[in-house]
């Protein structure tokens, strides 16, 4: 092989194994099964040297699939000095025919598709930004908890009727009186008990998370971004900080049309001649993201208003980014009245609202100057 020459390995990484394949990119050369090996850090390492040894001037590419292992592999390859993609399976074209599957051949499959440059890598996050995302999906699962602990409790309420008349749920006042209330049969008031029991943990577990994720996300990166977003009404704290950790750095988009069709939120089509065929929102992409702007564009059913809690928010913040968003507001309100007034069903009106807010966001993200990651941090990136 000359200096020149590029060598593609394809990984099929599992949990205890992996399977690996490489292809040259002369022309006219066949795959090659390299074998199995553990999915262990030593072990790819002892492989990345043997590839090296046997082939002193060539260029190594490895590509594996996006999965529960994370990216440790992609960050272990980069840091030895060589480029590695990730690739999303749903990316992958698939034959009709092809009925054969094993992880040989995707292995070799990924090798090739790689030389013939088929497939489309994905972004991989910084570890500090996916350590921020991982608390931030941990505050969400707790969020999900107790809300599950209190269906389950107020279900079991309604089987024996018991029926609270106060004003709101979970209040001091409500707890009390969960605490007084005595059922005829001592079964029925462990369960009682321990509902109660449940629920306090789990409030005491979202607190916990909330504290730490106000605290940690203050030394992020990222966090000038996410203070100038909460300038748009419907963003606040945790939707900004679950938008921006599951999106990462958001001028990595030209246009924001690329990051609507990126989030999933632009409508299908199916036009052929001169029949033009749209369909609902194509949901590909980040679906937690997708969800977050749906549930901020509700707040746009009201008239346009800057609210003591939003004027608090933008203190501080430049006024190019509060001009952007009260221009959003202005034309976010305007557009969700109008869509109503249609006779568009309020699904339809709200994820038009959010299809919008993300372009926004995406232009207030440009306004801000991000400090520079440290280079030693930085893990390498694969080339555009």
């Amino acid at each position: 092989m000359s200096k020149d020459t590029l060598l593609f390995i394809g990984l099929d990484t599992h949990k205890e194994f992996s399977e690996v394949a490489y292809v040259d990119d002369l022309r006219g050369s066949s795959c090659s099964h390299y074998g199995k090996i553990k999915t262990t850090k030593p072990a790819l390492v002892k492989l990345v040297r043997q590839f090296e040894s046997k082939y002193p001037k060539v260029t190594l590419h490895f590509v594996y699939e996006a999965g529960p292992c994370g990216y440790w592999v992609y960050r272990l390859l980069t840091s030895l000095g060589h480029c590695c993609y990730v690739v999303a399976p749903s990316l992958i074209a698939k034959k009709p025919g092809d009925r054969v599957k094993t992880d040989k051949r995707d292995a070799m499959m990924l090798a090739t598709r790689l030389k013939q440059c088929d497939l489309t890598p994905i972004y991989v996050p910084e570890p500090e930004d996916e350590a921020i995302r991982d608390l931030s999906r941990a505050r969400e699962t707790a969020m999900k908890d107790l809300n599950d602990g209190r269906y389950q409790f107020k279900a079991f309420l309604l089987r024996n009727n018991i029926r609270y008349e106060g004003p709101a749920n979970w209040s001091l006042k409500h707890l009390r009186w969960l605490t007084e209330l005595v059922l005829p049969h001592p079964c029925q008031q462990i369960v009682l008990q321990e509902h109660l029991q449940t629920i306090m943990e789990r409030q005491k577990r979202l607190e916990r998370l909330d504290h730490e994720l106000e605290h940690q996300v203050k030394g992020w990166r990222y966090y000038p971004v996410v203070k100038a977003i909460q300038a748009m009404r419907g963003v606040r704290l945790r939707v900004a900080v679950g938008v921006i950790s599951e999106l990462g750095d958001l001028t990595r988009f030209d246009h924001p049309r690329k990051l609507m069709s990126y989030l999933g939120l632009v409508p299908s089509e199916h036009s052929s001649g001169e029949h033009r065929r749209q369909g609902p929102i194509t949901k590909c992409g980040n679906k937690r993201a997708r969800r977050l702007l749906v549930e901020g564009a509700h707040s746009y059913r009201y008239s346009a208003n800057v609210s003591t809690e939003l004027q608090k928010r933008q203190e501080g913040i430049p006024k190019e980014i509060v001009d952007i968003a009260w221009q959003a507001q202005l034309r976010l309100c305007r557009r969700y009245g109008r869509l109503m007034h249609r006779g568009k069903h309020r699904s339809v009106v709200v994820t038009a609202i959010a299809r919008e807010m993300i372009a926004y966001i995406w232009a207030i993200s440009r306004e801000i100057v991000l400090p520079k990651l440290d280079p030693k941090k930085r893990q390498s990136r694969v080339p555009a």
